[in-house]
């Protein structure tokens, strides 16, 4: 098994910043993909950004691309997603997901449902 916990949420303006982080704990010497998702009320989850456990692939969705950076510490097991220039459209809980079975289909990143494990998500709310 694996426990993922989200950190970093909070309430920012248009403009501002913040930093997200995915403690991963348990089984996590098979990780193979991490990724991050988001859901805005009334809306369906969508995918924000992945990365490969090793190596150095990333991916992001075009909405954010430009203005998001994913990483990850192997060594602390932690998933960052750092986010810049945030708009209100961004608002959202944001979930970091694990996979660690093998896969590889079109939607490597992109498929939530390929993903193993979930944490409970952590609220970011941007301010107009």
């Amino acid at each position: 098994q694996v426990q993922l916990v989200e950190s970093g949420g909070g309430l920012v303006q248009a403009g501002g910043s913040l930093r997200l982080s995915c403690a991963a704990s348990g089984r996590t010497y098979s990780t193979i993909v991490m990724g991050w998702f988001r859901q805005a009320p009334g809306k369906e989850r969508e995918f924000v950004a992945g990365i490969n456990w090793i190596g150095r692939s990333t991916y992001y969705a075009d909405s954010v691309k430009g203005r998001f950076t994913i990483s990850r510490d192997n060594a602390k097991n932690t998933l960052y997603l750092q986010m810049n220039s945030l708009k209100p459209e961004d608002t959202a809980v944001y979930y970091c997901a694990l996979r660690n079975t093998y896969y590889t289909g079109s939607a490597y990143f992109t498929d939530d449902a390929r993903y193993d494990y979930w944490g409970q998500g952590t609220q970011v709310t941007v301010s107009s």
